[in-house]
């Protein structure tokens, strides 16, 4: 080849690289710094080069005080937002500590104060350590205290929970889930459900609402529009609803309808679930198979419906789009710029954030989704609307750095607050007020002739909890202070090594948890791997099956369903009674004897009130919230 034709060759390619950077607008900092305002990350995790595990290439470094990285990427960037989960979470100054200097990072670059959120439902889904703080038994055991108690819990529960993230500086809690379960075999939401009938649902998620926004804590009703029929667990795949229009009106609307109605949510969370009846539109996935339009991603159910028709004006939120039901299907971007256009304000956890190679990342899907905006595929009336939502919401609930308290009298009040004993009496009554008798042959008041107890609980923390709140029940009762307690775990003792063991007690006291332990309760999708590796169900059902089928005639036994009631059906028939708690929570503390020598306690409420009803102390006076088939008493 010729000089020529290199020249003109040359030349050529410089003209084309000069029109295409000619043709790509300038990206207006003014759009970025709206579209940053609508993303909100968790920061679960971060790791420099030499703390990635080699073994998994993973990061599972907890951020519990902020690094530098995180500190320039919120003063740099502007999101609107953070959620912190379990890792984050230590202890009270620690927690204060971490939500303070996130405000400080997000003022230092000139920006409005941080929505900071947690998930703080109360029972199975809680992420400030149980030792410090009020769990309570979740939106089940509330659910079955509604009968005679109406929405005092819902209300009570409300009030302390916001109390409590109030002080350490949460200002979002993703709670009350308003799902109505009506789907026995639900893997994610179920006792996170207040039910299944979608009147005492509204009532009780209504009542717990309001009480976190009477302290300045902006609730989230979830998963719009209802996770409560679904067999599929959105973190894992995709679910499907496929009721009619006049039943999603009729229960699955039903709750955020009620809200929207009589009070002012803050914010509603989508779920990632396809509703056909809704909006049956197709999109093509990232694997090129063609599906339904999950909630998420559908302008018809967002905009349309929940905006328009429903009346909603506050602030609507994604589930986390790091699940299995967006995140197979779309790509980070993509994802975010697809629910923006449904009518999203917020999305949650669009990327992970887990080195500080990762920080560029965020930077590009900012400047990308500005791009959108500069194009028109995404409305910048539509974003600065929805940009104002968020600041009026900001407005209302988050306090300016100078309504903070200093740091020492915030600690102080923080300290006072967490776990007081009002709150814990509130805790315990909830727990007391909850339980179910379901079926009772005369299985308890426990007898005075009892001589031995056998506990079969599913794992050995229960274990120590049940024998704890079991033995000091007993020994406050002259007639049975000598009966001894033994108690064998599911998961950890053999069938040979447990039947061995109950054939000389006189009362076996089984208990299940159905279904099992979901990705929500352990965190989220990081955790997926150790959510796989759980014990299989069938397997422990039938050693459970098999168990019972071991209790002689001349012995008593019973069962305590520890989460949802439904499959007390399938061992009722080999049971003398069987107790519902729909909780299981425990509380692990450290306690040190006058030698210095350490020991772990385990308690809890649901143990203590399943206790005193046990030895007859207190009566059952709980309804079952869901209905089963008919067991005989």
């Amino acid at each position: 080849m010729g000089v020529r034709p290199v020249r003109i060759l040359l030349v050529s390619l410089l003209v084309l690289t000069f029109v295409s950077c000619a043709n790509k607008p300038t990206i207006d900092p003014r759009i970025e710094a709206l579209v940053a305002q609508k993303l909100m990350l968790d920061i679960r995790y971060f790791c420099r080069e030499n703390d990635i595990n080699p073994a998994t290439q993973r990061c599972t470094t907890p951020v519990t005080t902020l690094p530098d990285e995180l500190k320039d990427m919120v003063a740099d960037t502007g999101i609107g937002g953070i959620i912190l989960f379990a890792n984050n979470l230590q202890d009270t100054e620690q927690m204060i500590r971490l939500n303070r200097d996130l405000q400080a990072a997000s003022a230092a670059g000139g920006h409005s104060p941080l929505l900071i959120s947690i998930d703080q439902e109360g029972g199975r889904v809680v992420r400030i350590p149980q030792n410090i703080s009020t769990a309570f038994s979740g939106n089940m055991a509330i659910g079955a205290t509604y009968a005679e108690h109406g929405t005092h819990f819902a209300t009570l529960s409300g009030d302390v929970i916001a109390k409590e993230l109030a002080v350490l500086g949460f200002n979002v809690n993703f709670a009350p889930s308003v799902d109505v379960n009506v789907n026995p075999e639900n893997p994610v939401i179920n006792v996170r459900s207040f039910g299944e009938d979608p009147h005492v649902v509204s009532q009780l998620g209504f009542a717990q609402m309001q009480a976190m926004q009477n302290n300045k804590v902006i609730a989230a009703l979830k998963h719009f529009p209802g996770h409560g029929d679904t067999s599929t667990d959105s973190h894992s795949g995709l679910p499907l609803v496929e009721h009619d229009l006049a039943k999603i009106k009729a229960v699955d609307l039903a709750p955020f309808q009620y809200a929207i109605d009589h009070g002012d949510p803050g914010m509603i969370m989508t779920a990632h679930i396809q509703y056909p009846a809704l909006d049956n539109s197709m999109f093509t996935a990232t694997n090129g198979t063609k599906t339904v339009l999950p909630a998420t991603m559908s302008r018809a159910i967002l905009t349309d419906l929940l905006r328009d028709k429903m009346g909603f004006n506050g602030v609507i939120i994604t589930d986390a789009l790091d699940m299995a039901a967006i995140a197979h299907f779309y790509y980070p971007t993509e994802a975010v710029l697809q629910t923006f256009k449904a009518g999203t304000d917020i999305a949650l956890m669009p990327l992970a954030i887990r080195t500080a190679q990762d920080i560029p990342k965020l930077k590009k899907m900012i400047t990308d989704l500005a791009y959108s905006v500069q194009t028109g595929e995404l409305s910048l009336a539509e974003v600065e609307q929805s940009v104002a939502r968020i600041n009026a919401l900001k407005q209302r609930y988050v306090p300016t750095e100078k309504e903070q308290l200093p740091l020492s009298q915030a600690l102080v009040k923080a300290r006072k607050t967490l776990a007081s004993p009002a709150h814990l009496k509130a805790e315990q009554e909830l727990a007391n007020s909850a339980i179910v008798a379901i079926k009772n042959q005369q299985a308890w008041p426990i007898k005075p002739a009892t001589k031995i107890i056998q506990l079969v609980m599913p794992d050995n923390s229960k274990c120590m909890a049940m024998t704890t709140a079991l033995d000091d029940a007993l020994k406050a009762t002259p007639s049975t202070a000598d009966v001894a307690i033994r108690c064998a775990s599911l998961v950890s003792d053999t069938t040979q090594q447990i039947t061995a063991q109950q054939r000389t007690a006189q009362l076996v006291i089984f208990s299940d948890i159905t279904p099992q332990q979901s990705l929500v309760e352990m965190g989220g999708m990081d955790d997926i791997t150790d959510w796989r590796l759980r014990p299989k169900k069938e397997a422990l059902d039938a050693k459970l099956m098999s168990l019972m089928k071991e209790v002689k005639p001349h012995q008593i036994s019973l069962l305590i369903s520890m989460r949802t009631p439904y499959a007390v059906v399938d061992y009722a028939d080999y049971l003398d009674g069987i107790l519902a708690s729909f909780a299981y929570n425990t509380q692990v503390t450290e306690q040190v004897d006058a030698s210095g020598q350490a020991t772990l306690y385990y308690d809890g409420p649901i143990y203590r009130a399943l206790a005193n009803i046990l030895v007859g102390n207190q009566r059952a006076t709980g309804a079952l919230p869901v209905s089963i088939d008919k067991v005989n008493d």
